[in-house]
């Protein structure tokens, strides 16, 4: 007879706030986005293990020497957006966002209740996406 077979053990929790996660379906399929909160064992409204993300729909464009002012501020916008997703729905990556970015504040549960508090989150999440892009931190070398 076959040996029985060992217990299965429990895997690691690696999908944690400040991970970068690539959406895999729906409207950001494709698009990056830095995990804010994570609901292991869901909640009321959304029974599944899920989890809040804040992305980039829009990524800046490539700017070149000759480009004006203006056309250089206007490539250099970030496009965010903010959204519950499935954990089926995320592949998440290697990196994560260093711990001095706080993702826990970049959205919360209440901002999410309204379409006036997810605009604000939006904001907020722009804000500092357009920041650490036009400064972009030293790598440790």
């Amino acid at each position: 007879p076959a040996a029985p077979a060992p217990p299965p053990r429990a895997m690691g929790k690696f999908i944690k706030a400040g991970r970068v996660v690539v959406l895999l379906q729906g409207r950001y399929a494709g698009k990056k986005a830095i995990v804010a909160k994570v609901f292991d064992d869901g909640s009321r409204a959304r029974p599944f293990g899920h989890c809040l993300v804040a992305g980039v729909d829009k990524a800046p464009l490539k700017v070149t020497k000759r480009m004006s002012k203006k056309k250089i501020t206007k490539r250099q916008r970030v496009k965010p957006f903010v959204k519950y997703v499935n954990y089926n729905h995320v592949m998440p990556t290697r990196y994560q966002v260093p711990a001095e970015v706080q993702p826990a504040a970049m959205v919360t549960d209440q901002q999410m209740d309204s379409p006036d508090g997810r605009i604000e989150a939006k904001k907020y999440v722009k804000k500092l996406l357009q920041e650490k892009f036009l400064q972009p931190p030293a790598d440790k070398s």
